[in-house]
């Protein structure tokens, strides 16, 4: 891998925010050493760009970035039509089998299912038909019917939830703009999706320190989905989570961690997931623990929160503008942007962003604590979101490192209990 050195700058606010990678990456010279982008199979589009909710923690609205005030509430048909071909174009230049398109917002129901039905038919009247399309949207499930998910199950559309718990309480801060509790309807959708497991996609769940973890597995569970994510909130070391006090990424002590309480939370969890007696009642597949698992035996990541595969997924706004995920406007106002869009480029002039190709470089994207680290390889650095700090970027260690290490090093002893790793939580072979 050749040294970074740097390449024009974007502008000069983005560049005194993140220096790394949008002022230091020499994307054209690690082009010509040979790195070669992996393509996108995950497009992320936005159908609708407001949501009916106002949840107090959410990166969207109530984080660093507000740039969906200036998108379009909807996405037009001209936008979805040009994102359709963006997609069969890159389909065919690299000859893919199979892409995954992830319908958002906003909630994207907020007209309902029919601008969902639109864009997909969209995409599917181009794709080549050796490749195969699945399409899944995610929803608060306030809007979601019975008939509209009948439209939706025989267009085969998928359907994913966002809840924080399976019941009234663990639901308070999901509230629509007004205050009042989204949970009667959420819960209706959530009952009506469990009558339907063949178009549940599944739960999204952001982790709340302040919920009892065997109450917010426990009550999920109760709702038969066939997954459920568990997600760390979106937070930086400029902006840490809850629960995790201000400090320098210069302060991570690998092997010996501090304080690590999602760490904790998430590995009581995971001793409940692990010890379920699945004889009795369904349980769900849960990600970030399957992913771990996975790890620790030497097979690949197939998401960015561990792992270091590359990321082969971007998001297109209601405006046809080209973004990077949204995790990263937790980071700064215009972090996702790329200054690319729909109608007068490809994906593959995406795919050359600093951004993008920072975040399909593996080791090289780390910081010097990371490549220390004895869990590296399973950890990956983290989401890459979570490693921003104002004014260097993101080449630094994710600011959940203690809580990663301390989750993957207590699978690790629960898995070597009965299977012995392949590979080792520090990734050398045995």
């Amino acid at each position: 891998m050749p040294a970074l050195s740097r390449q024009e700058p974007r502008t000069a606010s983005d560049t005194a925010l993140a220096p790394w990678p949008l002022a230091v990456l020499d994307v054209p010279g690690l082009r010509r050493d040979g790195l070669r982008p992996t393509a996108l199979r995950q497009f992320i589009l936005k159908v609708h760009s407001r949501c009916n909710l106002s949840c107090t923690y959410c990166y969207i609205y109530h984080a660093a970035d507000a740039s969906w005030r200036s998108h379009p509430a909807r996405a037009t048909g001209d936008t979805m039509r040009r994102t359709a071909l963006r997609i069969a174009e890159h389909v065919d230049r690299h000859r893919l089998s199979e892409v995954r398109v992830d319908l958002h917002g906003g909630e994207p129901l907020m007209s309902g299912p029919e601008a969902v039905l639109e864009y997909v038919a969209e995409v599917r009247a181009v794709l080549p038909g050796s490749c195969e399309l699945r399409t899944s949207v995610q929803t608060n499930g306030t809007l979601l019917t019975e008939s509209g998910l009948g439209e939706l199950a025989r267009a085969g559309v998928r359907v994913g939830l966002s809840l924080d718990g399976g019941n009234a309480a663990l639901n308070h801060r999901r509230v629509d703009h007004t205050g009042r509790p989204s949970w009667p309807a959420a819960e209706r959708a959530a009952r009506l999706l469990a009558r339907h497991p063949g178009t549940y996609a599944g739960l999204l769940c952001t982790i709340d320190l302040n919920a009892d973890p065997a109450e917010v597995y426990t009550s999920l569970a109760e709702l038969r989905p066939p997954t459920a994510d568990l997600l760390l909130p979106h937070a930086n070391w400029s902006h840490p989570p809850p629960g995790l006090p201000l400090r320098a990424p210069e302060a991570v002590r690998t092997g010996n961690p501090a304080a690590a309480p999602y760490g904790d939370w998430l590995a009581a969890v995971f001793d409940l997931w692990w010890d379920a007696d699945r004889s009795e009642r369904p349980h769900p597949r849960i990600r970030l623990f399957t992913e771990i698992i996975a790890l620790l035996l030497g097979l690949p990541s197939t998401t960015e929160s561990v792992g270091l595969s590359p990321v082969a997924a971007l998001i297109v706004e209601t405006d046809g503008s080209i973004e990077q995920v949204d995790s990263l406007k937790s980071a700064y106002e215009g972090a996702t942007r790329t200054g690319l869009d729909v109608f007068r480029h490809t994906f593959d002039e995406a795919l050359d962003h600093p951004g993008m190709v920072a975040r399909q470089l593996g080791t090289t994207a780390l910081g010097r604590a990371c490549h220390s680290c004895p869990v590296l390889r399973v950890c990956g650095g983290g989401n890459y979101a979570h490693r921003y700090r104002e004014g260097s970027g993101f080449r630094h260690p994710s600011v959940y490192c203690a809580d990663l290490e301390r989750l993957i090093r207590h699978i690790a002893t629960r898995l070597a209990a009965v299977v012995p790793p392949l590979v080792p939580p520090n990734g050398r072979t045995a």
